[in-house]
């Protein structure tokens, strides 16, 4: 689970984060916005129904946070991510949704 101060819970985060940069893959695209104010990194996820049933979105989810706290780190300042989940992460190894991930996190970040 991500620690309480990094998580991302208010619509207006999410609709900040959306004019930031982005980066999409075949399973995943991230928004990540940097703003100007200070305080810890802060991490929301999108997994819509397109993704499969309750199951399948709660799966994909929880292994999109644990892929996600490992790139705390990495993540600048006070910035806003936002991971949305495409329909090809339900049946995408974890290994691929890292991959995707870290890849998509340097693209934003360059």
């Amino acid at each position: 689970m991500l620690p309480r101060d990094h998580r991302l819970r208010d619509s207006d985060s999410f609709r900040r984060a959306g004019r930031g940069r982005r980066a999409g893959s075949r399973t995943l695209v991230v928004h990540l916005s940097t703003p100007d104010a200070a305080g810890p990194a802060r991490v929301g996820f999108v997994v819509s129904k397109a993704v499969g049933n309750a199951v399948a979105r709660n799966s994909v989810k929880r292994r999109l946070r644990h892929l996600a706290r490992e790139q705390l780190d990495t993540l600048p300042g006070a910035a806003v991510l936002v991971v949305r989940a495409l329909p090809a992460a339900a049946s995408a190894p974890s290994a691929e949704l890292r991959s995707d991930l870290e890849r998509c996190l340097q693209r934003v970040m360059a």
